[in-house]
């Protein structure tokens, strides 16, 4: 292995000429990966129906093909997972990235073609290591190995030829054979599916590696630290792992996990911030006190930028990056080498530079809650609330809800405060029975509550008669189409409005 890293580093700093053709020229970058999916895509289904052949600049390109979501391109991805080939894009498909549903489905499968992995999720890989060097050179990231903390894989059913599971699992099962001398877990380990034995495993066989950097979702990495801490009798991660130096994290907010990470790793490491998502690999973080994350112009994806107040609109505007303005919110539309067509992602993002173009995710297009990567959505907890108030026999009238953050002698969980109509008999019954309809409509909520591993029972309040009411009026917003936002991704609102129901009991 130390024989191997010097030549893998060399290799990682060569690279740096090709970053910095796309960095100082991303207008040019982000036109001719247009004009490569068009072309690549001009014989497919979806580009004959849109006349790819003719479309030769962005304009015609935003003329011909509309905005969609994942509902909207689900008719052609499910011809796909049945084994058909060239609706979407020209070569093979047959992997797809799981990830949480839309408001129809419990999970979305996202097409991964050969070139989404080589030429998007891998290099932007590369990219990120080469950047890390470039700004650590004394830097021994690739004398030990990285720890993954990857995701489930199943064989999809439909399709012997076609597989998924969690971006991770794909990504490791496609990984190059040079990759997996870099890496630990074994890959029988890492794409378990049971996360209770999951953790067990990575525990006693990572004990002993010389790990020199981390990736995954803070939520299980510190599940795998406390672990590991009980089974060798340390108390900190460095003890273990002297030579740990990196944590690349993202799907979530961090800042709850940071001060939990520093006190539990015992030393000071370098924190990145990645923005890796199924339909793409989008952003990363260069250097760990700089706000935002270097946006990826050259890595298969053509990027439009919606104003979040032309959400819902039936000819929204969309801008290119010559036109985008710092600290305004935008959802990104992203044309992508998987085949993805003027995708809505769903997240908001605002722009902290514009030379270099550099982002920082600042939430979802819809309320929602997604402190441990569990992506639930209002469509959810509305389906939930439905159901267990109908199996418990009582009627809701209004609730909102926010996360409970990792502590140090406690998982997370969902802090609910509903006012009911009519209270159940009880409220236990209740809890749970809105526990398991969360479990069957939202899979990443599911796999998250997995026998307590990281999120806990929700934490149900009884809100008290006109609760809600009474803190729209606090804030000057009773009546008229002002509501209690049912959903928030942190705790500053449900904080004050469980102040004004404190004296209340049931």
């Amino acid at each position: 292995m130390k024989l191997l890293s010097p030549a893998i580093s060399s290799l990682a700093r060569m690279r740096l000429w090709r970053i910095e053709a796309w960095k100082n020229n991303p207008l040019d970058a982000q036109r001719e990966v247009l004009q490569d999916l068009v072309t690549s895509a001009q014989y497919t289904e979806f580009g004959r129906k849109y006349n790819f052949s003719n479309l030769f600049n962005v304009r015609d390109f935003k003329t011909a093909v509309p905005i969609s979501n994942y509902d909207d391109m689900k008719f052609y991805i499910e011809r796909i997972m049945h084994g058909e080939q060239n609706i979407l894009w020209n070569t093979p498909i047959y992997w797809f990235a799981k990830s949480s549903g839309t408001t129809s489905d419990k999970s979305k499968f996202i097409p991964v073609s050969d070139e989404s992995l080589q030429d998007c999720h891998f290099k932007a890989s590369k990219d990120v290591l080469s950047l890390y060097y470039l700004f650590n050179p004394e830097s021994e990231l690739l004398t030990g190995k990285g720890l993954v903390l990857g995701g489930s894989h199943n064989i999809n059913p439909m399709n012997n030829e076609a597989q998924y599971g969690d971006l991770s699992a794909v990504l490791l099962q496609n990984t190059p054979f040079w990759g997996h001398w870099l890496r630990t877990p074994d890959l029988s380990i890492a794409l378990m599916d049971e996360w209770e034995n999951k953790i067990e495993k990575l525990a006693e066989s990572t004990i002993k590696e010389n790990v020199t950097s981390i990736s995954g979702v803070p939520t299980w990495t510190l599940v795998l630290f406390k672990r590991i801490l009980e089974i060798t009798g340390k108390k900190t991660m460095s003890e273990v792992w002297p030579s740990l130096e990196l944590y690349m994290h993202g799907g979530v907010s961090f800042t709850p996990y940071q001060e939990q990470f520093e006190k539990i790793i015992g030393k000071k490491i370098n924190y990145l911030e990645i923005y890796n998502a199924s339909e793409g690999f989008f952003a990363a973080q260069v250097m760990p006190d700089e706000e935002g994350m270097l946006l990826f112009t050259d890595h298969g994806i053509f990027y439009e930028f919606m104003p979040v107040n032309e959400y819902g609109k039936n000819e929204p505007l969309t801008y290119g990056l010559q036109d985008v303005e710092i600290g305004k919110n935008y959802a990104p539309i992203i044309s992508t080498n998987g085949g993805l067509w003027r995708y809505l992602l769903g997240d908001t993002i605002q722009f902290t530079s514009l030379n270099p173009f550099r982002i920082k995710v600042s939430g979802r297009l819809k309320h929602y809650m997604n402190a441990f990567g569990e992506e639930v959505i209002v469509d959810n907890t509305d389906n939930a609330i439905a159901i267990a108030a109908e199996k418990t026999g009582t009627v809701v009238n209004d609730y909102t809800a926010a996360p409970v953050y990792f502590s140090d002698t406690s998982n997370g969980a969902h802090e609910w405060l509903i006012e009911f109509e009519e209270e159940p008999t009880s409220l236990e019954e209740f809890t749970i029975e809105l526990d398991k309809a969360l479990k069957n409509v939202n899979s990443d909520y599911e796999a998250k509550r997995h026998k307590n591993i990281a999120l806990g029972l929700p934490i149900v309040h009884v809100a008290k008669s006109d609760l809600f009411n009474e803190w729209l009026k606090s804030k000057g917003k009773l009546g008229g189409q002002h509501k209690v936002p049912r959903l928030s991704n942190e705790r500053t609102m449900l904080e004050e409005i469980l102040l004004m129901n404190k004296n209340y009991t049931t």
